[in-house]
């Protein structure tokens, strides 16, 4: 028994072999602290949520951004962090020191750290969540959105490549397929964890896996990391959690944005050992959100990354108010459809628009930018000969929430046989024309024309991501196509309440000794670094800042 305690004994146990558990787990071991990182999933789901994201990072005043003529300061940041988050409540203390020192490590650290690594990014700075038409609210005043070459994968492999070397030294003992359901504390003093093995699972990465338990386990340590992510894919806790007053009634419907496996267990098993969740009605969820053709976890949804020119409309068919246009303010957005009485929208657009603007979120859908290759990105995007890359044209083709159609009349019918609500042409068209008859020349009052403007002013938009001002009823520029868009999970930005040190905070505002959170476990720093919004590249970016203030924290034994 006392050798298999010695055996089961370290200096850390990590929770989660998430990104933020990785370079949580690195940084200990680099210091020469053992590690026991455990993890319910099987170990080729290694990296977690962050494997199947498109690896876009939040970074300030970039060489990527300069070679693109943007002008960006880290005063500028921080204004638009500060109008996006509206931090207000006396809770937000240690968010907003997360969110000045997320800041800083963006606009200086964070690049040559991780170049060092390997990584490299995709030239064209993308322009995210661009605003809700306020100098002082929410949005990015310029691109910052930087794409990983190699996509999610890209971001997680030298992580992952850490953890091996640290394996075979002996540093990190990684135990896949064990869940944890117990914080072992003796006196006020953590001793370590207990919980279940489960039987081991072959199914493909991200897809739902057994809970049989075919065994018990307790390891032992003075120290613990919670980083075991969100509630997104648990849609009766993000129900339970939704903040009907500022956004709305919680849709009754729902694709999941995230795996099965992000569904807070770990949440509640840091409560019961001290810990302390604020700002747990603060979330991000997706307005773009499409059912998958082609599924990999239960209800597994899709976003699309819209460029600025399909037209957006509710469920009955009327066009949404500015500051509602693809890719300014996604919980604006959100809560203007809710508003409508129904929880669904729809994009109408143009085959030129969806060949230049229409990107899905998530590295499958990107295999292009997830080989890291250049001809591949050319041959599915600038040389495509008229169609989309492939993957959105085949939701085109394949997608359930998806109507082609050569004439108004025959798209709004098609419309009809898979919304809930009734539409009438007439209104539609009525809309349409309108706005069609506002691209004739360079200028403007209908805002959304403005914005595609202003959107190809950067190069970087006019090149990849923002088509021609044209009239979506000249048959020249179809077919037209309609997308029915759901509400789509994705992120909790509330979390544990930590201190920069990543160490858990009690309801009592002291903290708790040996006890530590990361990554969306912690709303990626401090119980909520992002406050109300999120600028996009935030997720990966506070997934590995709040994983390195751990990992090198002085309050780890």
């Amino acid at each position: 028994m006392a050798a298999a305690h010695r055996d089961n004994s370290a200096d850390v146990i990590v929770i989660g072999a998430g990104l933020a558990g990785l370079v949580a787990a690195n940084e200990l071991a680099d210091r020469g602290k053992q590690v026991i990182l455990l993890e319910q999933e099987p170990a080729h789901f290694l990296g977690g949520q962050a494997h199947w994201s498109l690896g876009g990072l939040f970074m300030i005043d970039a060489p990527e951004q300069r070679r693109m003529g943007i002008r960006d300061s880290l005063d500028l940041a921080r204004r638009d962090w500060a109008g996006s988050a509206q931090f207000d409540r006396p809770e937000d203390d240690y968010p907003r020191q997360w969110a000045k020192a997320y800041l800083e490590f963006a606009a200086s650290d964070m690049r040559p750290w991780l170049h060092g690594l390997g990584l490299r990014w995709f030239p064209v700075v993308g322009w995210a969540e661009r605003g809700d038409g306020r100098a002082e609210g929410h949005g990015n005043s310029v691109p910052r959105f930087h794409i990983t070459w190699g996509t999610g994968p890209g971001v997680v492999a030298p992580f992952a490549r850490r953890i091996e070397a640290h394996m075979t030294a002996g540093r990190i003992d990684a135990r896949f397929r064990h869940q944890v359901s117990h914080i072992i504390q003796q006196g006020g003093q953590i001793k370590g964890v207990s919980g279940e093995v489960l039987a081991e699972d072959t199914s493909p990465i991200g897809a739902q896996t057994n809970r049989q338990e075919v065994g018990e386990f307790e390891v032992y340590a003075p120290s613990l990391i919670v980083a075991s992510g969100g509630i997104g894919g648990n849609l009766e806790m993000v129900r339970a959690n939704w903040p009907t007053e500022r956004l709305g009634p919680a849709p009754s419907r729902m694709v999941s944005g995230v795996p099965a496996h992000v569904d807070g267990r770990m949440l509640k098993v840091a409560q019961s050992a001290g810990g302390h969740i604020i700002n747990g009605d603060r979330m991000w969820h997706y307005c773009e959100g499409l059912r998958n053709w082609d599924p990999i976890w239960p209800n597994h949804g899709i976003r699309i990354l819209p460029g600025p020119s399909s037209l957006w409309f509710d469920a009955h068919g009327t066009r949404l108010p500015d500051p509602a246009l693809p890719g300014f303010d996604t919980l604006g957005t959100l809560k203007a459809i809710l508003a409508s009485g129904q929880d669904y929208s729809w994009f109408i657009l143009s085959q030129k628009i969806i060949q230049k603007e229409f990107a899905l979120s998530g590295s499958e859908q990107n295999p292009d930018l997830t080989s890291g290759k250049w001809d591949e990105v050319l041959r599915a995007r600038l040389f495509s000969g008229g169609k989309a890359p492939a993957p959105v044209e085949a939701f085109k083709k394949h997608g359930a929430d998806f109507v082609v159609a050569e004439t108004l009349s025959d798209l709004v019918r098609g419309m009809n046989e898979i919304g809930d609500v009734a539409l009438d042409e007439a209104h539609i068209r009525a809309q349409i024309e309108a706005r069609d008859a506002q691209v004739d020349n360079g200028f403007a009052k209908d805002r959304q024309i403005q914005a595609i403007h202003a959107a190809r002013n950067y190069r970087g938009d006019r090149l990849i991501r923002t088509a021609k001002p044209h009239r979506l009823l000249d048959r020249a520029n179809g077919p037209l196509i309609a997308v029915r868009l759901s509400i789509l999970t994705r992120k909790t930005l509330g979390g544990l309440h930590t201190t920069l040190d990543s160490q858990m905070i009690g309801a009592d505002g002291a903290p708790l000794p040996g006890l530590f959170a990361v990554g969306e476990a912690a709303g990626f720093g401090g119980g909520g670094y992002h406050g109300y919004n999120a600028l996009e590249g935030t997720f990966l970016g506070g997934c590995l800042f709040s994983g390195r203030q751990a990992g090198r924290s002085d309050q780890i034994a």
